[in-house]
């Protein structure tokens, strides 16, 4: 029996803007009902990448397939996706109603046929009731959760998410995570969902693609992105972590590599307390304490030179100040050896 298709194919794609390579060899395969995201910074190849399966952009080089159809050529209206942006494009002359059913109005769809599905859609964005309301009437959640509704209701076949939640403050953004990939199990739908933000990435994610300079320099599920980053790139973007260079690693582990080594695995010695079994233990002195709720970030350097950061509860009773030696350890397995320094 042949596999399915990918929801999604990228075969050494390429999108030039003059001698600017946006977009340089992508090879990409998301599969059908995959929540799939594509984590870099500004400029970094992502978004273009989401214009390009939209058909907003054209392909200077290589192919893209949805659901096993080549899309060269083919129009963003003929392609079974849809978009949902950041700044929501919601029309405010319009009811939440009629912001919704405006596609398939386009679309030829009968007026009774398209308020039906209208509101069934916004039951499913939690919005019944608020159909007769305008978009101004509304809260910036509850403007997302339209936006959602107006490309859902059209019933694509991959939904594709512009940095949509960058709007919203952070309380309302994690709620908003939690109820859209709530959403994306519920519909069995291919989303990709473009970030910056490496939290929403991981928490939401069935796989991360990650990308730097018009590439993409590692994929996989959000544990491996997090805990075995491939390049410096990856360590340093995804989570802040500790980057040891490959000598003092050696010293460490024998390992000829670079290595990631995450803040939370370190652990400060009290006076005199022992370290656990097979740890590597470190001496050096605070240079920084910042308090973040939760936990506090220590930055400290070793003895030897390297700087550290680590991340401890906010609930150990005291803390050393900038300028006081330390002890610190971490499990050997925490050293993390990266394919590329």
């Amino acid at each position: 029996m042949a596999a399915s298709p990918s929801a999604v194919m990228f075969r050494g794609v390429e999108r030039h803007y003059g001698a600017v390579r946006a977009v340089d060899g992508v090879d990409l395969d998301i599969a059908p009902g995959e929540f799939f995201a594509m984590l870099g910074p500004s400029g970094s190849g992502k978004t273009t990448c989401l214009r390009l399966i939209a058909g907003f952009e054209q392909p200077t080089a290589g192919h893209i397939e949805i659901f096993g159809e080549a899309m060269e050529g083919v129009p963003s209206y003929r392609r079974p996706v849809n978009t949902v942006f950041q700044d929501y494009a919601l029309f405010p002359h319009m009811n939440v109603l009629d912001n919704v059913c405006y596609g398939m109005m386009i679309r030829g769809v009968e007026r009774g046929e398209r308020e039906q599905l209208g509101r069934a859609a916004l039951g499913m964005v939690k919005l019944a009731g608020k159909e007769e309301r305008k978009p101004g009437q509304l809260s910036g959640g509850q403007r997302q959760r339209v936006a959602l509704a107006r490309a859902l209701v059209v019933r694509p076949k991959v939904l594709l998410l512009d940095e949509p939640l960058g709007a919203l403050d952070l309380k309302l953004r994690e709620e908003m995570q939690g109820e859209l990939k709530t959403l994306q199990r519920s519909l069995g739908l291919s989303f990709v969902f473009v970030t910056h933000d490496q939290g929403e990435a991981l928490s939401m994610a069935d796989r991360v693609a990650v990308f730097n300079e018009g590439r993409i320099v590692q994929v996989g599920a959000p544990e491996e992105i997090y805990e075995r980053p491939r390049t410096r790139f990856v360590a340093d973007f995804v989570g802040g972590s500790n980057v040891i260079d490959a000598a003092l690693a050696g010293a460490w582990t024998g390992s000829t590599k670079a290595a990631s080594l995450r803040a939370e695995k370190i652990v400060l010695l009290a006076n005199g307390a022992a370290a656990p079994d097979g740890a590597i233990v470190i001496d050096g002195s605070i240079t920084q304490t910042l308090y973040q709720g939760a936990v506090k970030r220590i930055e400290l350097v070793t003895d030897n030179g390297q700087r550290l950061v680590a991340s401890v509860p906010a609930s150990l009773s005291a803390t050393p100040a900038p300028g006081t030696g330390v002890r610190v350890a971490f499990p050997r397995a925490a050293l993390h050896p990266m394919e590329e320094p």
